[in-house]
């Protein structure tokens, strides 16, 4: 198999995606059916570039001898490339109907097609140079989508992204500067590259580089204290807060804090040092911080970010442990997570495309109007609780067995925060659907008449969500299998 396969999936829907506002469409349906037709390619050559696992890299062009744009796949790219392949399509055909009376759509999927490329490109990057540059064309990618109402608070909220991501990527660079430094090769290396012959009286200065490397790129992973932005950019349209909750943008976040940790810094520098103990620290802190603040919001998507907040932690958390236990755990909420809260943010968009509503005290009777939304919203739910049968449980239970094994004290703290978390997200899920579903004996459903389900083209892809989180919640041991097998060797 040739390696330019990598080039034709990476590139296709970024030269592809910036021709749709200049092709001329005789209708709607047109732009649609290009649309689809380069997601669906693009989907497919990824996920057969992960069933036949070329073993060449390609690379692209070389700004040194050491330094190029090169791409090949791995255990931990091929996870969040699927992740991503499988996905997007789906989020895709939700955005067609959700779309359908916003303004300037065309603008809007040409930007929302090129992220797609350029986050493959994130997953398929051969060494962190390659990785941090496609991080840094993700930001300005998905920047316009943030923007792309262009109301005084998308405008705050996209500037507030942009001094976040640049802030962030400010300390990933000097991350990067230092692995090139002290590293063999800038190649992503199971177990890590740094030459611990060159280190010498240098490591712990390294421990702080990396504390602050970690810290730059869990910015767009929203650790506190860096999580503002994301339940600011709420504002955006819900395809996009999708992209960026569930998707895309957090899980490259935690995707790149997985790589420096595992692949770059290596988990023998830093296991039972303080850097370990600071970044595991701020995970916890804001595994509770941000269910908590979910707790007290009202408005609808911005209660599911700060719930992606607390739930990101939960991924950064199982990297901290630094156990191959911890990175199964980690990989094992990174993709159910997905599912879950794009599954829920899909569940409130359509509510708030078909409705207008975005509170949660408007959202009274919706259960017995919008039936097939509210279920599966509560799915979701159940799933983010941690309940038995669905894929939460399994990925919660991975990281409480792999902190309890590591015999971190901080762990179990960690341990302790995750069931106050489980509890706290049982109130503010549940509390949706219980008003939904049961708004009290004298409702008025005439003052609702015109709420309803929206079409297939936001259904159909609630509906697999829901049965892919049923599904991995009762037969995940393949999954966990494959996770297990790609850090056997950390």
């Amino acid at each position: 198999m040739s390696p330019v396969v990598f080039a034709v999936v990476i590139l296709l829907p970024i030269l592809a995606g910036a021709l749709i506002p200049l092709l001329p469409y005789k209708n709607r349906l047109q732009m649609i059916f290009y649309v689809s037709a380069v997601v669906i390619v693009t989907s497919a050559l990824s996920l057969w570039i992960l069933f036949r696992q070329p073993q060449e890299a390609l690379v692209l062009f070389r700004f040194t001898d050491n330094l190029s744009i090169s791409f090949r796949v791995d255990g931990l790219g091929t996870v969040f490339a699927g992740l991503v392949s499988v996905l997007w399509p789906l989020a895709t055909l939700y955005s067609f109907e959700y779309m359908e009376h916003e303004k300037h759509e065309e603008i809007f999927f040409m930007f929302y097609t090129m992220s797609f490329g350029i986050t493959l490109g994130i997953a398929y990057a051969e060494d962190i140079v390659t990785m941090y540059c496609f991080y840094e064309m993700l930001t300005l990618a998905t920047l316009p989508l943030i923007l792309h109402t262009l109301t005084r608070e998308a405008v705050l909220a996209g500037r507030s992204y942009l001094y976040y991501s640049l802030g962030g990527a400010a300390f990933a660079f000097i991350g990067m500067v230092f692995i090139l430094s002290y590293g063999d090769s800038p190649d992503f290396v199971l177990g890590g590259v740094l030459n611990h012959a060159r280190l010498g009286d240098h490591a712990n200065r390294l421990l702080i580089v990396y504390v602050l490397c970690f810290c730059g790129f869990s910015v767009k992973a929203a650790m506190f204290p860096f999580s503002a932005w994301l339940p600011q950019a709420g504002v955006a349209p819900t395809p996009v807060t999708a992209l960026l909750h569930a998707v895309a943008v957090v899980k490259a976040g935690a995707f790149a804090v997985m790589r420096v940790t595992y692949y770059s810094f290596g988990t023998g520098l830093l296991r039972g040092t303080w850097a370990q103990t600071a970044v595991m620290s701020l995970t916890i802190i804001t595994i509770v911080y941000g269910c908590s603040r979910a707790l007290k919001e009202t408005h609808l998507k911005r209660r599911l970010a700060w719930s992606t907040v607390s739930n990101l932690s939960y991924i950064l958390f199982g990297v901290t442990i630094m156990t191959p236990a911890g990175l199964v755990g980690a990989l094992c909420h990174m993709v159910f997570h997905a599912v879950m809260k794009i599954c829920a943010f899909f569940c409130a968009g359509a509510v708030i495309c078909k409705t207008g509503r975005q509170y949660i005290y408007e959202l009274d009777g919706f259960g017995r109007k919008m039936p097939a939304v509210f279920v599966i919203f509560t799915v979701s739910g159940m799933a983010l609780m941690g309940v038995p049968g669905l894929c939460g449980f399994i990925s919660k239970w991975h990281l409480v067995e792999a902190a309890v094994s590591s015999r971190n004290p901080l762990a179990y703290v960690g341990v302790a925060a995750l069931l106050v978390s489980a509890l706290l997200t049982a109130i503010y899920m549940l509390t949706i659907s219980v008003r939904a579903f049961f708004p009290g004996r004298n409702f008025d459903y005439a003052a609702i008449a015109d709420v309803k389900d929206p079409g297939w083209k936001m259904v159909l892809p609630l509906a697999l969500f829901a049965a892919a989180m049923l599904l991995c919640g009762i037969c995940s041991h393949p999954l966990i299998t494959a996770f297990e097998t790609i850090v056997r060797s950390v």
